[in-house]
């Protein structure tokens, strides 16, 4: 999937959309994606002026947008302005090695299970073929009338 069909199912854009390509997806088990970390990307102005790193929250961040995707694409369905999908859970993140401008994150999230519509992936990011960081995430899909708050 290249970006013009990602932002069919993603609602996020710049600065925050974080998965530039998808390279394979297989709906109800994985997906892989990429995302190019450049200079350019905003974040490296205060994170760290003298030493440029990705922060771990945004890569935990892009790893749950390649999950929303291949959640979609289990589902036969596609982002729109009725609809929201995010955290319920992150376990066990860890962070193994700094990422920075230059990087290619390769992202590989799969589905463990999902019920009652929380659906569970184990997710991890990989530079170069190393390991970079890993999550257990569970995120959902809701109806935005449901959670607005009048």
């Amino acid at each position: 999937m290249e970006i013009h069909q990602i932002l069919q199912y993603l609602p996020h854009r710049y600065p925050f959309l974080l998965v530039d390509r998808v390279l394979s997806c297989e709906p109800g088990k994985e997906i892989t994606a990429l995302k190019n970390v450049t200079i350019n990307e905003p974040f490296f102005a205060g994170h760290f002026p003298h030493y440029k790193v990705m922060p771990g929250v945004l890569i935990v961040e892009a790893l749950a947008q390649a999950a929303a995707i291949l959640s979609f694409k289990t589902v036969d369905s596609k982002a729109d302005e009725n609809s929201v999908y995010y955290f319920v859970g992150i376990d066990n993140a860890r962070f193994k090695k700094p990422v920075g401008a230059g990087d290619q994150l390769i992202l590989t999230a799969r589905l463990e299970r999902q019920l009652r519509g929380i659906w569970k992936f184990n997710a991890e990011a990989k530079v170069d073929g190393v390991l970079v960081a890993e999550a257990g995430l569970m995120c959902t899909m809701r109806d935005i009338s449901s959670i607005v708050r009048s």
